[in-house]
């Protein structure tokens, strides 16, 4: 099992492991992710709990996944989750920043339309 630790920081929190790191950046209202995440479902519940606290408490916020190297199929359906529960909880706006030159986010990331049509992927 992968150790994780999630550590408030100011107004930020922040969740590490090995080869990975998960944060929040308060002012920018943004999630970003960085490193590769290969964690089993019930390894993502830090991630996701971080995800559901920011979906809450900000109308507005922005993914940044362009330091993110590797999401297995496990970390996939977490992001499906949150979108399904954005679209739930109705007018907020998300923008997810990703990059066209990792192979899964160019497959993946777009497939977040299905589940809330408003998100808006923008891939560099």
């Amino acid at each position: 099992m992968t150790d994780t630790t999630t550590r408030p920081s100011g107004s930020d929190t922040d969740i590490k492991g090995p080869g990975y790191r998960v944060w929040f950046d308060a002012p920018a209202r943004t999630v970003h992710f960085e490193g590769v995440l290969r964690l089993s479902t019930s390894e993502y519940k830090p991630i996701e709990d971080l995800l559901d606290r920011v979906l809450l408490d900000h109308p507005a916020l922005g993914l940044r996944m362009t330091e993110l190297q590797f999401l297995n199929s496990s970390g996939i359906n977490m992001l499906y989750k949150f979108a399904i529960a954005a679209r739930k909880k109705g007018d907020i706006e998300v923008k997810v920043h990703g990059s066209s030159t990792i192979p899964w986010q160019g497959k993946s990331l777009p497939n977040l339309k299905k589940f809330l049509p408003t998100i808006v992927i923008a891939l560099d």
